[in-house]
């Protein structure tokens, strides 16, 4: 079975739409996907109808974008909350407020040197998503200032970059907190990502672990192999579980659905560890 438990639609910062996520998973030969949109659920029904129809199972999540007190990004994926859930809700909801917030000021100081509007950059984001950088970024590169994401990301749209505004962000460990008393799952997403900026250190693993934290996602692209084995270790000797995925974004970052994948039994604990919402497995695929 081919799980890949880590993927974003135009709800965030991929580029096609749920149904069309969906769809490319099963071209993909995926098997089980987990649709993790930044700060979102939206894209969860029109991705059930699809899979559905499609026969490709479907596991809710989001990824949470947090800020610890020292500044260093951390992002939490959460498998299978309970989306109205008030006390997550409230938090995301502040988070993404921010965001906005954050957006239009970047896009203010930018237009100070690049023919760049917040028009420009709106015409990126699909209705209700989440606003962020990389609709800045595809802004940028239809403007024809960056050649794609990565040139905006590694040099106009960098965190030290005078353009750069920081946002709201919840803690990490608030954010596991939350996600555990919202019934989910709450997985560490490539935490050894070094090629995208500082990581935390051990304690902020030890703090997260002891908040709630059940899993770290140790096959991801950007972990680096020392930093791999690493993290087994540490989920070996923490009772973690340790999952695998692509990060997918569509045409907006090279990662290939299925490139990296979770094992059957890591689903199947993050099914039974869930209380707040349900996957959705076709019959053949039934645990």
């Amino acid at each position: 079975m081919k799980i890949d438990l880590h993927a974003h639609s135009n709800v965030s910062d991929g580029t096609q739409p749920p149904a069309q996520l969906v769809a490319a998973a099963l071209a993909a030969g995926v098997d089980v996907m987990a649709l993790t949109d930044h700060d979102s659920t939206a894209g969860w029904a029109a991705a059930l109808v699809a899979a559905r129809a499609l026969g490709v199972g479907l596991v809710p999540g989001m990824e949470i974008s947090c800020t610890t007190d020292r500044g260093i990004s951390v992002h939490l994926l959460c498998y299978l909350h309970d989306p109205t859930h008030q006390g997550l809700l409230a938090e995301i909801t502040k988070a993404k407020e921010a965001r906005q917030s954050r957006a239009e000021r970047m896009v203010l100081r930018l237009a100070e040197d690049y023919p760049l509007s917040w028009d420009d950059v709106s015409a990126h984001v699909a209705p209700g998503a989440t606003v962020g950088r990389p609709h800045i970024a595809d802004a940028l590169v239809a403007a024809g200032i960056v050649s794609d994401r990565n040139e905006a990301f590694a040099t106009i749209l960098t965190s030290h970059s005078r353009y750069f505004v920081s946002h709201y962000a919840p803690d990490p460990v608030l954010a596991v907190q939350l996600v555990r008393a919202a019934g989910g799952v709450p997985v560490f997403a490539h935490p050894v990502a070094s090629s995208r900026g500082r990581v935390v250190d051990a304690q902020v693993f030890h703090d997260m672990i002891d908040a709630g934290l059940l899993g770290v996602e140790v096959d991801h692209r950007d972990n680096p192999p020392e930093g791999r084995a690493w993290l087994r270790n540490l989920a070996s000797k923490n009772g973690l579980l340790v999952t695998g995925s692509s990060d997918y974004h569509g045409a907006g970052k090279p990662n290939l659905l299925g490139e990296n994948t979770t094992r059957p039994e890591v689903l199947e604990s993050i099914l039974a560890l869930a209380t707040g919402a349900r996957a959705y497995l076709p019959h053949q695929l039934q645990m």
